[in-house]
């Protein structure tokens, strides 16, 4: 891209289900399906000039703040989809971000996703203006004509009385190449809290997640969840994580506040 041509403000990336992203329904698994629309979410800003790699050489990076996926129908293994996104706002902190994965010809949809990210600074950690990166090359990438069908992320109420379901120490892993534990991976440990069984009659319908602050390997990953809602069509359920230091064992930090909802098949 030269310094007066602009892309396409919608991204379009083509993918293959691979058998061994596929659960035992032979169904991708949630979190892969999370981690097509962050990787697309890469490539689409790194080609257009302010991505992570851009960023770095200014001290800055993106942060993800929060994530909302609702699937409609998950592909199976050797599935082709097109996984889409484009920036549908962004103010001087934060960003919105959008998905949509599709099959290739558009006559099928499978998931759309919601996200918000921040700019931070990598040295300090604070809040950095999105504007000051290349002349607020961003604002010539929003997309606003173009819909995305489902609610932004919630709010996630936790309310009381959540019982601990689990705890997880951080390991290899969990950790991505920001040093902590990757953004995905905090959905695999929540989706993990429900068995097998309870998948073999239920489906994952929306997921919303809160990033409240990082966690990093050796870390104690306290898992608490409560149920909201139970009808005959649909369960839901909030979980609320927390991170034990080695240092600190006995003072929990709030890293992740989630909601997720099944519908019964």
């Amino acid at each position: 891209m030269t310094s007066n041509e602009l892309l396409p403000k919608v991204g379009s990336y083509e993918f293959m289900v691979e058998p061994f992203h596929c659960d035992f329904s032979s169904h991708l698994f949630p979190g892969h399906l999370g981690n097509g629309m962050l990787n697309a979410a890469d490539y689409h800003s790194g080609d257009r000039g302010y991505g992570v790699a851009e960023l770095n050489l200014s001290h800055r990076t993106w942060v993800l703040s929060r994530f909302a996926i609702e699937i409609l129908d998950m592909p199976k293994a050797y599935d082709k989809v097109i996984g889409e996104t484009w920036v549908e706002a962004a103010k001087k902190f934060f960003t919105s971000r959008n998905f949509a994965v599709s099959s290739p010809d558009g006559s099928k949809a499978y998931a759309y996703g919601r996200s918000i990210w921040a700019m931070i600074d990598t040295d300090t950690r604070q809040p950095a203006d999105i504007f000051t990166i290349k002349d607020g090359l961003l604002a010539k990438y929003i997309e606003t004509d173009k819909p995305c069908p489902i609610a932004p992320p919630s709010r996630v109420v936790l309310g009381h009385d959540l019982e601990l379901a689990r705890k997880v120490v951080a390991q290899y892993n969990d950790v991505d190449i920001n040093g902590h534990v990757n953004s995905v991976k905090y959905i695999d440990h929540v989706l993990d809290l429900f068995s097998l069984d309870y998948y073999k009659s239920h489906r994952l319908k929306r997921i919303d997640i809160a990033y409240v602050a990082e966690s990093h390997a050796g870390d104690t990953l306290c898992l608490y969840k409560k149920q909201t809602i139970s009808t005959e069509e649909e369960d839901e359920y909030v979980v609320r994580m927390t991170k034990e230091s080695p240092a600190e064992k006995s003072k929990e930090v709030e890293i992740v506040r989630c909601k997720v909802k099944f519908v019964k098949d």
